[in-house]
């Protein structure tokens, strides 16, 4: 691609950052070019965002019957999945699973829960809840 040829298409991140393209120039060799963005990655991105904002509604419904708790939903509002979370929390997956039943989390003790309360940045309090 030529260093004109770039796309600037507009994107949600238009005033916080530009991406780094490689194109080349009238002489032939690679230079970086600022790209305000790409419509097709825009549409992208708002698909991924879509599909987020699902699962979380979906995480809400699960608790209010009583399926999940509310430590599966923390953990999608901070972009993360088990794994992630397993990482960061130094819980193993299996032990994050199982907290994520309600009866198994309405039992866990202030200090486990301060591990999560930490993590997501909220308080333990907040971590017991879903607030929308």
């Amino acid at each position: 691609m030529k260093t004109n040829e770039i796309p600037q298409d507009e994107s949600a991140l238009k005033n916080f950052t530009k991406e780094v393209c490689y194109a080349k120039n009238s002489d032939g060799n690679y230079e970086t070019v600022l790209s305000k963005g790409w419509d097709v990655k825009k549409d992208a991105l708002d698909a991924a965002w879509d599909d987020i904002e699902i699962q979380k509604e979906k995480a809400i419904i699960a608790f209010n019957k009583g399926v999940k708790s509310p430590l599966y939903f923390h953990m999608l509002n901070n972009l993360m999945d088990t794994s992630l979370l397993a990482q960061y929390s130094g819980y193993w997956k299996f032990t994050i699973n199982r907290h994520m039943k309600p009866a198994v989390f309405n039992k866990l003790k202030d200090n486990k829960l301060k591990v999560y309360a930490d993590l997501f940045k909220i308080s333990i309090q907040d971590l017991k809840e879903i607030k929308i």
